[in-house]
């Protein structure tokens, strides 16, 4: 059996990238190898299961993979937060600001009808600006937040005082 210190063994920390003084977590090793990605997801779904989503959230690019995944698990819906200029239907947006740059994600109106219980999950809990702006989508469209899941977690970054007010969980904390 695959444990979680097993899972943390496979991130790579790939130093100065994307720039100078940063240490890039580099989770695809766990997603490549069939055990290691049935593992995750099994992990993540026995934390889920109990709170009964109706619906997993995920957003661009692996927490579309995961979030798939996840759902098929646990037997519920997948939506698709995505980036502007992708949803043919009427959307409702997020936004927020980084050291990066600006981030937006919109996700379509008629997908999470008020009160549908939602999972939001994703692959990495960073600073907390993409979540947050999933968890402020889903609000507003007066969906219930029944927790939110990753598979891991900067803790040096503190993502989780975004979060506030939610249950908050991730498998493996770096």
């Amino acid at each position: 059996m695959i444990s979680v210190e097993d899972l943390r063994e496979k991130i790579r920390e790939i130093p100065d990238y994307p720039k100078q003084g940063l240490v890039f977590h580099d989770l695809s090793l766990l997603f490549a190898d069939p055990d290691y990605f049935r593992a995750v997801i099994d992990l993540l779904a026995d934390w889920a299961r109990p709170r009964r989503p109706q619906i997993v959230l995920g957003a661009e690019e692996r927490g579309l993979i995961l979030g798939g995944a996840l759902a098929h698990e646990l037997g519920a819906g997948f939506v698709a937060a995505r980036q502007p200029g992708i949803l043919a239907s009427e959307p409702v947006s997020a936004e927020w600001e980084l050291e990066g740059g600006p981030g937006s994600l919109e996700l379509p109106i008629e997908t999470l009808p008020a009160g549908t219980r939602v999972l939001v999950h994703d692959d990495l809990l960073a600073t907390g600006a993409t979540a947050q702006a999933k968890v402020e989508l889903v609000e507003e469209l007066g969906a219930e937040i029944v927790g939110i899941l990753f598979v891991a977690e900067l803790e040096l970054l503190d993502g989780r005082r975004r979060l506030a007010g939610h249950e908050v969980h991730s498998l493996i904390r770096l």
